[in-house]
C-alpha cells in the first residue's frame, strides 16, 4: 500500500532539500566517524603507552624490593577482574574502567604467587578531550548541513522559479493567451551558457509563436472566406426571391438561407476569436430577458419553451450577447433534443434543459467543437461554439451536462407540439440557494404520447455581476396579472432566497456528468449544433 504524501512533497524544491539533507548527513556522519576513530585511537594509544611505562617501572621496583610509586600495587581493589585474569596468566594488558566515578586506564602484569601487579593512570583528561571532539564534530556537521541547505535552496529556488514561470506561461497559452511568452533572460544572451530550463523556455516560446501564427492564419482565412461569400450570397438571395413560386423555389430559398446563416456564424466566430469584443453593459432582469428569448424563438417556429422563474435577479450584462447565448441554447435544445424544453431562472443561474438523448460524451468532456460530426450527428457545431464564445465575453460560465437518467428511449414519442412540464417546478435535481434539492417537488416531463421521461441535455449559464438588493423574491408576482412564468414561479418557490445571494445550482443535472466551459458564452439559436 502506497503512503499518501502531501502535495508539497512532490515539488522539485522539496526533493532537492531532502536529497541535500540526506547527502550532507551521510557525509558528516562518515567524516565524524573517521575523525572520532582516528583521534580516539591516538589518545588511547598515548594513555596506554604511559600506563605500560609506569607498569615497567613498578615491576622493576617490585623486583628490587623498593617501595612502589603511588597508583601502583599488587592486586589493588579496583583492578578489573578480566585484566587481573590476564595478568595472572602471565601476560600484560591495559583496560579503561571507571574508578571512583572517574575514567581510569589500568595496566597490569604478572607478579609472584598468582598475583597481579597493576598501575592506574587518570584517564579523565583524555576522556574529556574525546567527548569535546565529538561535540565539535556534531555541531560543525549541523552548521555545515544548514549552510549547505541554504546555498542549495537558493540555487534550486532560482531554477524552480524559472520553471514556475515557464509553467504559468504554458497555462496561459492553453487558455488561449497566445501572446504569452517566457522570455527567459538566459536565452536572450548568447554569451551566457544555456541550461536545460532556458532550452525548455525557448522551445515553448517557439511553439507558442508557431501556434499563434497558424491560428491567426486560420482565423484570417475563415473571416476572409465568410466576408467574400456575403456579397454573392446577397445576390443569390435576391435572385431566389425572383423565382416563381413552387417546391423547387422553396428548396433553393431554404438552402440559400442556411448558407447565409452559416456565413454569418463564421463571421461571428472569427470576431470572437480575435478577442477584441467589447461589452455594452446595462442592468437587466433575467426573467424578462428569458421571456424575450422564448418569444423570439417561438416567432421563428422553433417550438414551445416553458420559462420557470424560481428566483428572479438583476444582473449587469450585455443584453444582446446574453440573448444570443440563451437563444442558441434554446434552439439547440429544440433542434437536437425532445420536448418539453424548460428555461429556468434561479438567481444569476439560467438553465436550459430538454428531455432528449443528452449531449454526446465528447461535448461534455471537451466542450463544443466546430464542424465536428460523429455518431450520426447533424449540424456544424457552430451554435454552441458561438454560445461558448459569447459567454466568455460576458465573463460568465457555461456548462454542459446530462441530467440523471438521460438515455435513448425506444419508441418515445417526440410529438409535434412539445409538451410542458406540469406546474412551474424547476427541472429535477435543480439545487436551491440554501443547498437543498428541488427534486422532491419537481414534476416529471411527459411526452406527447403520455410516456413519462427523465434525463436530457442540460446547459447551465452562471452570470456574474449580480446587482445586490435589486432582485425580486422568488414568491413575488411580476404584478402584470397575465399569469405568465414570472407569476407562476411564485407558487413553486415560496421559500426561495433573495436574488442578492449567489447560488450555484447543479442545473438539474442530478449526478450526471458536466462539461465546464469556464467563462465561455454563446449567442443566438444556431440550427447547426449537433448532438449524438
Amino acid at each position: 500500500m502506497r503512503v499518501a504524501l502531501p502535495q508539497w512533497a512532490g515539488t522539485l524544491a522539496a526533493k532537492s532539500a531532502v536529497f541535500i539533507t540526506v547527502m550532507c548527513c551521510a557525509l558528516a556522519a562518515l567524516l565524524g566517524i573517521l575523525v572520532h576513530v582516528s583521534v580516539t585511537h591516538q589518545t588511547v594509544g598515548e594513555a596506554r603507552g604511559l600506563a605500560l611505562s609506569r607498569l615497567s617501572d613498578a615491576a622493576e621496583a617490585y623486583e628490587a624490593g623498593d617501595t612502589l610509586a603511588p597508583g601502583a600495587g599488587v592486586d589493588p581493589p579496583g583492578l578489573p577482574a578480566s585484566l587481573r585474569a590476564l595478568a595472572v596468566g602471565g601476560r600484560r594488558g591495559t583496560l579503561v574502567a571507571e574508578e571512583h566515578g572517574r575514567p581510569t586506564m589500568w595496566a597490569a602484569g604478572p607478579a609472584d604467587r598468582n598475583r597481579a601487579l597493576a598501575v592506574e593512570v587518570d584517564y579523565a583528561q583524555q576522556s574529556r578531550t574525546i567527548a569535546g571532539l565529538d561535540r565539535a564534530i556534531l555541531w560543525s556537521s549541523l552548521l555545515a548541513i544548514g549552510a549547505t541547505l541554504l546555498v542549495g535552496a537558493f540555487a534550486v529556488t532560482r531554477v524552480t522559479r524559472r520553471l514556475h514561470t515557464t509553467a504559468r506561461v504554458a497555462r496561459r497559452i492553453s487558455t488561449g493567451d497566445l501572446d504569452a511568452r517566457v522570455d527567459d533572460p538566459r536565452a536572450k544572451d548568447p554569451t551566457r551558457p544555456q541550461d536545460e530550463v532556458a532550452a525548455v523556455a525557448v522551445a515553448l516560446d517557439s511553439m507558442a509563436s508557431s501556434l499563434q501564427g497558424k491560428l491567426q492564419s486560420e482565423q484570417r482565412f475563415t473571416a476572409d472566406v465568410a466576408h467574400e461569400l456575403r456579397t454573392p450570397l446577397t445576390g443569390l438571395h435576391a435572385a431566389a426571391e425572383l423565382l416563381p413560386p413552387g417546391r423547387p423555389t422553396e428548396l433553393v430559398r431554404d438552402r440559400v438561407a442556411a448558407l447565409r446563416t452559416l456565413t454569418e456564424d463564421l463571421l461571428e466566430i472569427s470576431r470572437l476569436d480575435t478577442g477584441r469584443e467589447r461589452l455594452d453593459l446595462d442592468t437587466e432582469a433575467l426573467g424578462a430577458v428569458a421571456e424575450r428569448v422564448v418569444r423570439a424563438a417561438a416567432g421563428t417556429g422553433t417550438g414551445e419553451t416553458e420559462v420557470v422563474v424560481v428566483r428572479d435577479a438583476r444582473v449587469e450584462t450585455d443584453r444582446r450577447r446574453l440573448e444570443r447565448v440563451l437563444g442558441n441554447l434554446v434552439a439547440n435544445a429544440h433542434r437536437h433534443g425532445r420536448g418539453p424544453v424548460v428555461l429556468t431562472v434561479d438567481g444569476p443561474v439560467v438553465t436550459v434543459r430538454d428531455h432528449g438523448d443528452g449531449y454526446p460524451e465528447y461535448l461534455i468532456a471537451h466542450g463544443p467543437q466546430r464542424f465536428r460530426t460523429e455518431g450520426g450527428a447533424t449540424g456544424h457545431g457552430l451554435g454552441l461554439t458561438i454560445a461558448l464564445g459569447q459567454a466568455e465575453v460576458l465573463g460568465a460560465r457555461l456548462e454542459f451536462g446530462n441530467a440523471e437518467g438521460a438515455s435513448r428511449e425506444e419508441g418515445a414519442s417526440q410529438g409535434e407540439g412539445a409538451s410542458r412540464v406540469e406546474g412551474a417546478s424547476p427541472p429535477e435535481g435543480t439545487s436551491r440557494a440554501d443547498g437543498t434539492s428541488r427534486a422532491d417537488g419537481a414534476s416529471r416531463a411527459v411526452g406527447a404520447g403520455g410516456t413519462a421521461r427523465s434525463g436530457g441535455a442540460v446547459a447551465t449559464l452562471t452570470l456574474p455581476w449580480l446587482v445586490n438588493g435589486s432582485g425580486d423574491d422568488a414568491d413575488a408576482s411580476d404584478g402584470d396579472g397575465d399569469g405568465d412564468a414570472n407569476d407562476r414561479a411564485g407558487t413553486d418557490a415560496g421559500s426561495g432566497t433573495r436574488a442578492g445571494s449567489d447560488p450555484a445550482p447543479d442545473s438539474g443535472s442530478g449526478s450526471g456528468p458536466q462539461a465546464r466551459a469556464g467563462s465561455h458564452p454563446a449567442p443566438h439559436p444556431a440550427p447547426n449544433d449537433r448532438r449524438t
